[in-house]
C-alpha cells in the first residue's frame, strides 16, 4: 500500500470505495484508503508503482518503502509492505479509479493532510493501513 503526498500544498492522495465485508459489519460499505493491490508475483515495489498509477492516476517514479507489517497474524498470512512517495501535478497520467474490467470503480480524493488527520478523529478514516501511513508522515515530520 502507498500514500502519495505532496509537501508543497500539504495534501495526500486517497481512494474511496466500496468494500463489501465492512458492509456486512454495519459500515455503509465506502472505505477511505490509500492505494493497494496484490502482488501477483511481482516485488512490492513494481506492484505498488502499478497500482498507485492505476488507482489515483499518478505515476510516481521513485517509492521509500517505510516498513512491514503482520495486520492480523493469528489468522492470516498476509505480509504487507508499506510505501510512500511524493507527488506533483506534473506526475498525473490519467484519471486513476482503477480498473474496469476487475470490477474497479474507485473515487480519487487529493485532500488537505490536517483535513485527512481530522477524518480519523471523526470516524471517516477508518481503515489501519492507511490510518498507520497518516500517523508515519505526521510522526516523521514529512508534512
Amino acid at each position: 500500500m502507498i500514500l502519495l503526498y505532496n509537501r508543497d500544498k500539504r495534501t495526500v492522495v486517497l481512494t474511496r470505495q466500496f468494500r463489501f465485508p465492512i458492509f456486512l459489519n454495519g459500515h455503509d460499505g465506502f472505505l477511505i484508503e490509500a492505494a493497494a493491490g496484490l502482488l501477483d508475483n511481482a516485488s512490492p515495489e513494481a506492484r505498488i508503482v502499478a497500482e498507485a498509477e492505476e488507482e489515483t492516476g499518478f505515476r510516481v517514479s521513485h517509492v521509500q518503502k517505510v516498513f512491514e507489517a503482520f495486520m492480523s497474524p493469528g489468522s492470516v498470512t498476509e505480509k504487507l509492505y508499506f510505501f510512500i512517495a511524493e507527488y506533483g501535478d506534473q506526475q498525473r497520467s490519467g484519471e486513476g479509479g482503477g480498473i474496469a474490467e476487475e470490477g474497479e470503480d474507485i473515487e480519487v480524493l487529493e485532500i488537505g493532510f490536517d483535513q485527512a488527520l481530522q477524518a480519523i478523529d471523526q470516524g471517516e478514516i477508518v481503515d489501519a493501513k492507511t490510518i498507520m501511513l497518516l500517523q508515519h508522515l505526521r510522526l516523521k515530520g514529512i508534512l
